[in-house]
């Protein structure tokens, strides 16, 4: 899968590290990282989350201990298609985007 890449291609983001492993930030704020090479972990709500890891199981888990209870979620990469991971991306991108940011990315979309 092209995490990076699609990570990289929503409005203002830029690649960092975060305890030595990739992490995907907008304004600072990080929405995806990248600490294994089969897993990501997006920034949900605790809704979002719920709901991602009810439809799709095998895919979505909250990361364990406290940061999943923030929404924190983890992402199965080789059960994931390309779609459902641009999707959880781009909500996690929503997530932590500026509201002025988050319309000029709705406004490219019509």
């Amino acid at each position: 899968m092209r995490a990076r890449e699609l990570a990289l291609d929503l409005p203002e983001t830029v690649e960092q590290s975060h305890f030595g492993k990739a992490d995907f930030r907008v304004r600072n704020r990080i929405f995806v990282s990248l600490p294994e090479a089969d897993r990501a972990v997006v920034k949900l709500d605790r809704d979002q989350q719920e709901m991602m890891a009810a439809a799709e199981p095998s895919v979505f888990r909250p990361v364990i201990g406290g940061w999943g209870q923030k929404g924190w979620t983890s992402i199965m990469l080789e059960a994931c298609d390309e779609q459902t991971f641009r999707s959880a991306v781009r909500t996690a991108w929503r997530n932590v985007a500026p509201p002025a940011l988050r319309k000029r990315l709705d406004a490219s979309q019509i």
